[in-house]
């Protein structure tokens, strides 16, 4: 029985608006008088993701978020001692709630798994403070349990952090269910851990490395109607 959904937060409830898109990135490096190149942001950023998958032990610093940020700033041709303080001030900017949206899809299926008596929780690599993401989007009543990175020590995929969020909701690991666009850290580290998931791409594009069995959807719309099937 599926007692307990845990959801990623960013790119599966929430979406980054214009200060972390490529003409963010250019006016923040601007006032810095540091030039980049917009047309490049995603190729850079593609490129710097590594920097995320390669952290020692999954421990959670501030420091590796900021050399990931000025990674796609030198990568977009940014150059000088200032890269790092525009680095410091986007991932300082990343925790503030009204920078992002949510999904259209997302407090419909919330609100249908807080009426089926499903415990719904959220584990976030971020920095950022759940109580104000919960407050912020007004999900406080229907999200009870979090999780985030920097508040317990260690990262997704590090099994210490489910571990944490199963002690919180009060749920054994084959009775939660763990949501996330990212393979390596939400699904992988769920199910080393013994939980199911399901992965959410909304791009519709299925991981070249992901397992037959694994669930893939493309909008959380799907996610109901595949509970009883988990």
């Amino acid at each position: 029985m599926m007692r307990a959904v845990f959801f990623d937060v960013d790119f599966t409830l929430i979406y980054p608006g214009p200060t972390f898109q490529a003409e963010g990135y250019r006016r923040a490096c601007a006032a810095h008088g540091i030039d980049v190149d917009p047309s490049q942001f995603d190729e850079a950023t593609a490129a710097s993701s590594f920097i995320l998958d390669e952290v020692e032990e999954q421990i959670y610093t501030h420091d590796v978020f900021i050399h990931y940020t000025a990674s796609i700033i030198e990568k977009m041709g940014g150059r000088g001692a200032g890269v790092v303080e525009v680095a410091r001030e986007i991932y300082d900017q990343w925790s503030v709630n009204h920078h992002f949206e949510m999904y259209d899809d997302v407090a419909p299926v919330l609100g249908e798994l807080q009426k089926h008596r499903v415990t719904v929780g959220v584990i976030s690599n971020s920095h950022r403070s759940l109580d104000a993401f919960r407050e912020h989007f007004s999900l406080a009543n229907i999200i009870t349990v979090s999780v985030s990175g920097a508040e317990h020590g260690y990262m997704k995929p590090h099994r210490s952090i489910f571990d944490a969020a199963l002690d919180r909701a009060g749920v054994k690991a084959d009775e939660a269910l763990m949501v996330g666009d990212s393979f390596k850290h939400d699904i992988e580290g769920a199910l080393n851990a013994g939980w199911r998931a399901v992965l959410l791409r909304r791009s519709g594009e299925r991981p070249a490395n992901a397992p037959a069995d694994l669930k893939v959807i493309s909008t959380l719309a799907e996610l109901p109607a595949l509970l009883p099937s988990l």
